[in-house]
This record gives C-alpha cells, structure tokens and sequence, in this order.
C-alpha cells in the first residue's frame, strides 16, 4: 500500500527485493561505488534463504515512489540479534537489559553479513537529494516510533554520506576496517618495495613455501566461472566456518552462491589453488567481488592445511592482479590480526545510529565523543607499527571523528 506524503511523492515498504522491477532498483544502485547494494546481490539474499525472519533479518525495505516511479530506496532489516553485523553493539543491548529498556527489535541499513563500506540511501540523478533524505528520515522515524522500534543503526557508511545524516541528528560511532591501497604501484615488487627490508624478505619467503608445496594460484573471472565452481566455493566457505568454530556464522546458503550464476560474474574474482598433480578441481579458493577500482575480499578455505596458503590466496595473489587491474583500494574483510603486517592499515568506517529511547539516546550522546577517540587512538597506535619504511605516506591514515 502507498502512503502519500507530499503531492509528489509516496512511500512504499516492501518486504521483498523482487517487488521491485531490477532494472528500476539497479538505477539507483549501480552508480554508487559499492557492489553490495545492487539488485542481484541483495535479492540473492533473500531468496537463497541466507536473509528472512527465520534468520532475524527481517528484509523492511524503505521506497520511495514519484508517478509510480522509483526514486529513491534504502535496504533495511528488523533485526532480533545483533549477529552478522560486524560492529558489536553487544555492550547497548546489555545496558538496555539493565536499564529495562528492550533493544531488539532495532532497524538496521546495511548489505547483510558484508563489513565493507558504501551504505547509503539510494536515490536518483537529478532529484532533490535533501529533500528526500529529509522525507525518508522521517518516514523511518515515523515507523519505528509506531512499532516500537529502539533505534535505527546505518552500519559501514559512505563516508561522503556520513555528514549529511549528522545534520539530521544522527551520532556517528568511529570504527576501523584494514584497507590496502595501491600507493601507484605497477607490479608486485613495488609493493614488497613498500615494506622495511624484514618484511619484504617474509613475503617472499611466504610466497615459496607456496609454490615449493606444488600450488599454482589461478584468478579466475568472467566466463572462466562455471556455476559448479561457485558450488566449491561455498564448500569452501562452510569447512572454514566448521573448522574454527565459527558455525553460528554460517550465514549464507549453498543456493546463495549458486545464484551468482550467471548474472553476477562480472562482479566476481575467484583465486583458485591448484595442485601439480589435481589441476581441474580446486584445493582452495577465495572469493572475492570488484567493481570500478575496489576489490573485496570475502571467504575463503581449503581442503588441506598448507604453511601460508591462506595469506597467498587472500592477500598476495588479489594484490598482485589488482595492481595489474587498476584496483586502487582493497578490502580483504573483518579482521585485522594478520592484514597488518602485509600492508593493510586501520582505516576508519562509521556507522550513524539514532535511539529512540530517550535513556539510551543521553547516554550515547554524552560519551560517543569520547568513544571515537579512543578509537582514532588506536588506529594511530597500529598503523605506527606498520612494517613499512619509515618514508611510507601510509604513516598517518584517518581522520578525527
């Protein structure tokens, strides 16, 4: 049902991706930098069954429509948990508990189980963007204070869109993600040329036992991407999940990455570990999305255990052919313990969040500042350990909040 709002304008929410015609959706999505809220991807979700009710990510998709037109879109969820987010609001929902207040269900804008940066309303080339941000805000207002809902929480934002949702009274929490960017580098060992003598001499050390293990790293794109494949990959994905314990992470489905076929592959780098003796099927794998001058790296596993395979596959190799590809900027995903010391830097993301409890909303506002200092006070305390010369023009990365 539409709610009409202004004369020109009515609000729809919808439950289902597919309620939107692609092509209409994919309007307003496929210019922004980000992969992660296109039709295909999004959809993907929810119908492989990864994103639904019984995963308590509730799909409450805001649209906004002008003669039956879409103009403007923001992918929402209703979440009961805070799991597959990536930023651990665990301690608010304790607090909540403690101050008696109920913090789920919360409204949530991001691209499910993905910590890679982009969210934003989608809206249309040559439309009133303030204006419309304006009738969205509202019209998310609007909806959580009629269903009770404790707060909205837009999570890995584009950093473009951050200062126009702090007009609109939203705080902004300071996060780190471990970036690599491509410091106009034209082949690999200009990147190794980048670290401290020692660190060079590990990467290449690395990259051996590789190779003198019998593995051959393969890329993979386009046509070269077989539905079979990406059937691997999430074979992959759920040995890795299984294997360090991370089974309430398993969020997506089998038929998730079966889907991407065919209509994603242009999104998709696979890098593939084959062996000497088995060069048809695969050994390991990771997966990893580009699109425009960005990589993202996001799971990977392998059948066997191999010293320093997995920084190889997830790290070396996608620099190397992103460099030969013009990627400028790559995202290997959640985690930080062993991106660091392969030249990958904390640099900021930022959600944007509004309570709706006016208890929880004071607490927030009176310590976020604080907060994200000690935030920026850590990202300058790791990326002064980096391993790169001491000339690098990676020394200071961020900004204050």
């Amino acid at each position: 049902m539409f709610e009409k709002l202004q004369p020109r304008y009515a609000v729809q929410w919808i439950h289902k991706i597919e309620e939107i015609p692609q092509a209409e959706w994919d309007a307003i999505a496929v210019p922004l930098k980000t992969p992660f809220l296109e039709w295909t991807w999004l959809n993907n979700m929810e119908t492989s069954g990864s994103v639904g009710a019984n995963s308590g990510w509730l799909p409450t998709h805001l649209t906004v429509w002008r003669d039956r037109s879409l103009v403007a879109a923001a992918p929402l969820y209703l979440k009961s948990h805070s799991y597959g987010e990536f930023v651990f609001d665990h301690q608010w929902a304790d607090l909540a508990a403690r101050l008696g207040v109920a913090y789920y269900p919360k409204m949530l804008g991001m691209s499910p189980f993905t910590p890679a940066e982009g969210y934003r309303f989608l809206i249309a080339p040559g439309e009133d963007e303030d204006e419309l941000t304006e009738l969205m805000v509202n019209a998310i207002d609007h909806f959580c204070m009629r269903h009770k809902i404790s707060g909205c929480n837009f999570l890995y934002v584009d950093p473009e869109w951050r200062s126009t949702m702090e007009r609109h009274g939203f705080f902004t929490w300071l996060h780190h993600s471990y970036i690599w960017q491509n410091q106009n580098f034209q082949s690999f060992e200009d990147y190794l040329g980048a670290f401290n003598a020692n660190q060079r001499r590990n990467i290449k050390r690395e990259r051996k036992a590789v190779s003198q293990a019998g593995l051959r790293l393969q890329p993979l794109t386009g046509e070269e991407i077989s539905r079979s494949l990406l059937s691997h990959v999430y074979h992959f994905y759920a040995d890795t999940c299984d294997k360090f314990g991370w089974w309430g992470s398993k969020y997506l489905t089998r038929r998730f990455f079966e889907q991407l076929y065919p209509d994603y592959l242009d999104r998709v780098v696979l890098f593939g570990v084959y062996s000497t003796e088995e060069n048809q099927h695969p050994i390991g794998m990771s997966f990893c999305l580009t699109k425009g001058d960005r990589l993202y790296g996001r799971y990977w596993g392998a059948t066997q255990e191999f010293d320093n395979l997995h920084f190889d596959t997830c790290y070396y190799t996608p620099i190397e052919w992103g460099i030969a590809n013009g990627i400028q900027l790559f995202d290997p995903g959640a985690g930080g313990r062993h991106k660091k010391r392969r030249g990958f830097a904390a640099t900021p993301n930022y959600s944007l969040h509004r309570l709706y409890q006016p208890r929880l909303s004071q607490i927030l506002h009176t310590y976020i500042d604080e907060i994200n200092e000690m935030e920026q006070q850590e990202m300058d305390a790791i990326n002064q350990e980096l391993p790169f010369k001491q000339t690098n023009p990676l020394e200071k990365v961020g900004d204050d909040c």
